[in-house]
C-alpha cells in the first residue's frame, strides 16, 4: 500500500484531514492502526482545550413518533458549523439513540453508533475535525399513556433539525381532526409564548421567589406607603403567573380569549395536556 494510499485509508477512518493523517503516519512509521491511536490521542487533547469555550450556537432535534417524542439540543460555538453537514448528519443519528435511550444521558455518551464508536468519542473526533467546542445540552423525551404528542419546530435547518423544538402530549380517547388541529396549534402557541409551566400554580417555588425578589427591588425606591407597595406587590406576581402558566395565556390564534376557554370550546370532557417541552438555542 503506497503512502497516498495509507493517508486516504486513515482519513476515512478517522475523518481527520489530509496534514494530520500524514503527520500521524510518518510518527507511527507507516503503521495504520498506531497512527490511528495517535490521532485519537491529538483529537482528545484538542477537545480538551475547546472545553473552556463558549457554546451557544447549535441545533434542536425532535425524533420519535406521536406516542414517544425525544428532543436534544446540540450546542456549537457558531451558526456556520450548525449548518455544517457533518455536524447535521452527527446530530441527526444522535437524536434516533436518544430516543431510544429515552433521554437518558449516561446511556447516551456510552451508545455506539454506526461507525461503532461511542457518541462520547464521535464528540472528540468531531471537535478535532470541525474545530469548535461541540456539547449535548438540554434533553427530554415525553411518552405517556392513552396520549398522543405533538410536534412544533421553528427556524428549520433541514428536516428534524432547527432552532427552536416543542413537543406537547395531550391525553384523550378523541381521535379526530379537530384535536389533531388544536394539537398542532397548540404546539405553536408554546413555542410563541412560552409558558413555565401548564398551570400556573405548577410554576417551580424557585421561580415564584425569583420574580418576588425582582418585583420588590423595584418597588423598593418608589416611594410609595409599605401598604400599597405590598398590594401592588401581589398584583404584579399574580399578573406573572398568569402570564406564563398555558392553561391561563391568552391564545395566540385568538388573543380575547385563554386557552382554557379553547379547550373548554373543543366539547372533548376527557382532553387533559399531561405537559410539553419547548427548548430553544439560546436561551
Amino acid at each position: 500500500m503506497t503512502d497516498i494510499d495509507k493517508i486516504k485509508k486513515l482519513r476515512q477512518s478517522t475523518g481527520a484531514g489530509f496534514k494530520d493523517c500524514n503527520s500521524a503516519l510518518k510518527e507511527s512509521n507507516g503503521d495504520l492502526d498506531k497512527a490511528s491511536e495517535i490521532l485519537r490521542i491529538r483529537g482528545v487533547a484538542k477537545a480538551s482545550k475547546k472545553m473552556s469555550r463558549n457554546a451557544n450556537e447549535g441545533v434542536i432535534v425532535i425524533s420519535g413518533d406521536t406516542n414517544k417524542t425525544s428532543l436534544i439540543e446540540v450546542n456549537c460555538e457558531t451558526d456556520f458549523v450548525a449548518k455544517n453537514g457533518d455536524f447535521i448528519n452527527f446530530v441527526k443519528e444522535l437524536s434516533e439513540i436518544n430516543n431510544n435511550c429515552s433521554s437518558n444521558l449516561e446511556e447516551l455518551n456510552n451508545s455506539i453508533m454506526q461507525n461503532n464508536k461511542t457518541v462520547q468519542d464521535n464528540i472528540v473526533d468531531l471537535i478535532a475535525k470541525i474545530g469548535e467546542k461541540i456539547t449535548i445540552g438540554n434533553l427530554k423525551t415525553i411518552e405517556n399513556v392513552n396520549s398522543k404528542n405533538y410536534v412544533y419546530q421553528h427556524s428549520v435547518i433541514v428536516d428534524n433539525v432547527s432552532k427552536l423544538g416543542v413537543v406537547v402530549s395531550l391525553e384523550t380517547s378523541e381521535k379526530s381532526e379537530k384535536l389533531n388541529s388544536f394539537g398542532k396549534q397548540l404546539s405553536m402557541h408554546i413555542a410563541a409564548s412560552n409558558p413555565i409551566a401548564v398551570n400556573s400554580n405548577e410554576i417551580k417555588e424557585e421561580i415564584i421567589n425569583k420574580e418576588q425578589e425582582l418585583i420588590s427591588e423595584e418597588l423598593k425606591n418608589s416611594g410609595k406607603p409599605d401598604e400599597i407597595a405590598k398590594k401592588i406587590s401581589l398584583g404584579k406576581i399574580n399578573k406573572f403567573k398568569e402570564e406564563n402558566g398555558l392553561m391561563t395565556q391568552y391564545w395566540v390564534m385568538e388573543p380575547k380569549k385563554r386557552v382554557k376557554e379553547i379547550i373548554s370550546e373543543m366539547n372533548i370532557t376527557d382532553l387533559k395536556i399531561k405537559e410539553f417541552v419547548r427548548l430553544k438555542i439560546g436561551d
